[in-house]
């Protein structure tokens, strides 16, 4: 679990790919001729430093790979909030200010590696440039933070997008794979009925999220209230992120409802469930 993740090793006839190198790692354990980034999150990058193969990124999220400054633009801190950010990514995850060389890529890149073929998928909606993997012939879809658990999805950067997460958890459920493997927590799920269950379970929890902001909004409520209110995180959780991801999400849910009629501006600044 957060910090750490489920790093994933494809190794070929012809060359070994790493996607993800978490901050578990202390070495390059494989002799890498590759690495992949899933997309732009400090618990992603966290193992780079070990690594001295070329680095791949989706071109929506390289820049942030290749940036800690842009890296922490992505999170729509507020000024107040940037150096305690700051210091828990150079101290906690060993970030460098840059990391020159990062290469762009698009949806349906391929790593040819011999026997092996890892054909990356763009799932946009956690970050813009959030990204899958299938390895074939095992059949193996990677899932990046698609995590499948029980928290549910993240959309609190300033690319994320509600919309496109919905979009890309319908597109993975429409892979039909022996395994899915995830970076946090459950790690591996075996057969596409489990993962089909597990997915269904996990997209819930975004309409479940609108469904108690909507509840909330039976009375006129501010912004700073709804954040208050807490869509994501429980009211004990403290960390130097955990207000943007509020912001985030509730401004993306706010437009959601305010676009199907179900909520509108009662007066400047509150809002009310139609």
């Amino acid at each position: 679990m957060v910090p750490y993740g489920n790093s994933v090793v494809v190794r070929g006839s012809e060359g070994t790919l790493v996607i993800d190198p978490s901050l578990a790692l202390d070495r390059d354990p494989v002799g890498a001729d590759a690495v992949l980034i899933s997309h732009a999150h400090e618990d992603h990058i966290a193992g780079l430093r070990h690594f001295d193969a070329d680095t791949y990124a989706h071109d929506l999220d390289a820049p942030a790979v290749g940036s800690l400054e842009v890296l922490i633009a992505g999170y729509g801190l507020e000024p107040d909030e940037l150096d305690a950010m700051s210091d828990a990514l150079v101290t906690d995850y060993g970030l460098p200010a840059e990391r020159p060389g990062v290469i762009g890529i698009d949806a349906g890149h391929t790593f040819d590696l011999g026997d092996h073929i890892a054909t990356v998928i763009h799932l946009p909606g956690h970050t813009a440039g959030h990204c899958g993997v299938l390895i074939e012939p095992d059949g193996f879809l990677y899932l990046a933070d698609i995590d499948l658990t029980s928290f549910g999805p993240m959309y609190g950067d300033v690319g994320s997008s509600v919309d496109d997460f919905l979009t890309s958890i319908d597109r993975v459920g429409e892979i039909d794979a022996r395994w899915y493997g995830t970076f946090h927590h459950k790690g591996v799920v075996t057969g596409r009925a489990e993962f089909a269950t597990r997915l269904a379970a996990y997209r819930s929890r975004i309409l479940e999220r609108e469904a108690r902001l909507v509840e909330f909004l039976a009375e006129p409520r501010t912004f700073d209230e709804i954040v208050a209110h807490r869509l994501v995180y429980r009211p004990h959780v403290d960390a130097p992120w955990v207000n943007a991801v509020e912001r985030r999400t509730a401004t993306l849910h706010l437009e959601r409802l305010i676009g199907v009629g179900a909520v509108d501006e009662a007066e400047p600044g509150r809002y009310r469930r139609m």
